[in-house]
């Protein structure tokens, strides 16, 4: 009995690690985005009084790299030169300016790679709750259009479609749903935030280079479980033999 469930327990240890993202990266809470929650914390800081611009900064350099790294320098420039100049009003302006460059970033990668159910799913939830922390701003000026945009990302949800469990369940996608509701969401929103092009800094991989996006495994396509049960054979070989050589050395 005991060997039988060291076998389950190691075979579910292998898929815990066979599910985590390529590059080690790991994106941690999927209805969680850290530059949204970077945002609200800075607002609570420079929300003090008198507006703690030392710990707003401190705060944003935590992901200034990342920031430089996917939307390029300028974004990222005009938050510091802000934050220097304390001046609350165009940190804040130019931290949500980030936080719609990475909504707009996240659909771009989903576009990109539309097939890979499971990563587009978790991008499409960082793009939404990065979102969450631009919706007051929106219902403050027109509620109407808050509905609006989170029925696109609804619509972009169900156009990914669903692979199914072993075929169970699986729904088609539809690319051309999805960008339909992709540009609604990145037009009302630059619209909205007076940005001109999201297009910026490094927010296409070049031809020939990796996305920077993780990757995840798909465990509802079968030829992925192939690892898996393989693993979980050999577990199982190593166990009955060790089984065997004791009943041996035991007699």
């Amino acid at each position: 009995m005991k060997q039988i469930i060291l076998i389950i327990a190691s075979f579910f240890v292998i898929l815990g690690s066979f599910q985590q993202v390529t590059y080690a990266y790991t994106y941690g809470d999927p209805n969680e985005e850290l530059i949204a929650e970077v945002y609200k914390a800075m607002d609570a800081r420079l929300n003090e009084n008198p507006p703690n611009y030392v710990e707003a900064e401190t705060i944003y350099l935590t992901v200034r790299e990342d920031i430089e790294l996917h939307m390029g320098i300028d974004p990222s420039k005009a938050v510091i030169d802000a934050l220097e100049a304390e001046n609350k009003e165009e940190v804040m302006t130019a931290v949500r300016n980030i936080l719609v460059l990475n909504i707009a970033r996240r659909l771009q990668y989903i576009e990109q790679d539309f097939t890979d159910y499971t990563t587009t799913k978790l991008l499409l939830a960082k793009g939404l709750a990065t979102y969450d922390a631009l919706s007051p701003i929106i219902i403050e000026k027109d509620k109407q259009l808050d509905k609006q945009v989170r029925e696109e990302f609804n619509l972009a949800l169900d156009s990914l479609g669903n692979p199914g469990l072993f075929g169970v369940g699986e729904k088609e996608s539809d690319i051309d749903v999805f960008i339909k509701s992709k540009e609604k969401i990145i037009e009302t929103l630059s619209e909205q935030f007076n940005i001109e092009n999201v297009e910026v800094g490094h927010f296409v991989p070049e031809e020939g280079q990796i996305s920077e996006e993780p990757k995840f495994v798909n465990l509802n396509d079968i030829k992925n479980w192939i690892p898996l049960v393989l693993i979980l054979v050999v577990i199982i070989i190593i166990v009955v033999y060790a089984l065997k050589r004791k009943k041996e050395t035991s007699r």
